[in-house]
């Protein structure tokens, strides 16, 4: 279970794309004692993670620069290219395959959060204030307003969106949950990372199937949150993936950071507070998308920890689809064609099918739409396909 549980506000300081998607049980780690700066007392691995699972800062602010680079070039021009893939500020879907952005993030407990994602095409703003939750973009001055029921606390978190970069708290989560005896745990010292000390902790996968080279933990010294979260794909000196505060203050957040104000002219959706309940909306439709429409059909996880496998099923005909539109004519067609470029065709005993691989990951989709996914190599896709 992750060592983050009890401290879910935490985990969504940022709501965002996942950086590291593993999943594991927990287990002791190992003893290596940190080689501290002399201003830093020593810690052991093992007292790292306690430290992390105690962390509870009153309040905190800062900026947030998440950048990406997982070795798919191809993809990442026909993201940039790609009808709505400028929705996000900065560089779009792009971004998150290869480049960086950036975010401002404000906390002052679990219903005091802001989160303002920047870029050269505007700005995007999350913003929570006991139980209203607003969601604004600048770019075309529209937002959303939902107005949480009673008794909603460390949940609401679900019910924010997830098109941003993960904070280094949420990163590191995921990377502590999939500490198991296929992990080997060290710290490598002291760093600082946006003027403040931090000791640094080190996971690496021991199974030869993950992709995973390490991960490099950055924890404030004072306040025992990740300042810093680091993955590199295995052989590579360069991180795949690096979220890190760029400057930090733990000085709680004025409460005029957690007013929202609708600009003018700026039209906003009410759809899900009492006062869109009382215009007619029918209460019984948000909850009619939980209800799953087959348990054969939802997504599943196969294996633990590092080589954690995610299995879903597309339609039978995608790909066959994917290769009918190419021949086609016009901007589809183009887009299937770029689409199959950057998924050439591969083949063994388990069928034939097409394979997305990058430094940090694989994705294997079957002639018959089996979709497999996972921080491996395209061979363990094999094994399981």
């Amino acid at each position: 279970m992750s060592v983050w549980k009890s401290r879910p506000a935490l985990r969504w300081l940022v709501p965002g794309a996942t950086a590291v998607v593993v999943i594991g049980g927990g287990a002791a780690a190992g003893t290596i004692v940190a080689s501290a700066d002399p201003s830093l007392p020593d810690r052991s691995a093992a007292q790292l993670l306690v430290d992390l699972q105690s962390a509870k800062p009153a309040g905190l602010s800062g900026t947030v620069v998440q950048s990406a680079d997982l070795g798919l070039p191809g993809l990442a021009g026909l993201a940039s290219n790609l009808a709505g893939a400028a929705t996000l500020p900065g560089g779009g879907l792009a971004s998150l395959i290869s480049g960086s952005n950036t975010a401002r993030v404000w906390y002052a407990g679990e219903d005091k959060v802001r989160f303002a994602l920047q870029g050269t095409q505007g700005e995007t703003d999350v913003i929570r204030n006991g139980s209203d939750v607003w969601q604004w973009s600048s770019s075309d001055n529209t937002g959303k307003h939902l107005k949480l029921p009673a008794g909603v606390g460390s949940k609401s978190d679900k019910a924010l969106p997830s098109a941003a970069p993960s904070t280094p708290q949420q990163a590191a989560d995921a990377a502590i949950a999939a500490i198991d005896p296929t992990t080997k745990v060290q710290t490598t010292g002291a760093a600082q990372v946006a003027g403040r000390d931090a000791y640094e902790l080190l996971l690496s996968p021991k199974d030869t199937d993950s992709l995973v080279g390490q991960v490099r933990l950055a924890i404030d010294a004072e306040q025992h949150i990740p300042l810093r979260v680091e993955v590199y794909a295995k052989g590579q000196s360069k991180p795949a993936i690096r979220v890190a505060f760029d400057t930090i203050s733990f000085t709680v957040p004025d409460a005029e950071q957690f007013k929202f104000n609708p600009p003018p002219g700026a039209k906003i959706d009410e759809a899900g507070t009492p006062s869109a309940d009382a215009k007619g909306a029918r209460p019984a439709t948000p909850a009619s998308p939980a209800k799953p429409s087959s348990k054969a059909e939802e997504p599943k996880v196969i294996g633990k920890g590092w080589t954690s496998i995610l299995s879903a099923k597309l339609p039978a005909d995608a790909l066959s689809g994917l290769a009918d539109a190419s021949k086609g004519t016009g901007e589809d067609a183009k887009t299937a064609q770029a689409l199959l470029g950057v998924l050439p065709e591969v083949s063994g005993s388990w069928g034939k099918g097409r394979l997305l691989s990058g430094s940090l990951f694989s994705v294997l989709i079957t002639d018959d739409g089996q979709v497999l996914a996972g921080l491996v190599t395209p061979e363990a896709l094999y094994k399981v396909a």
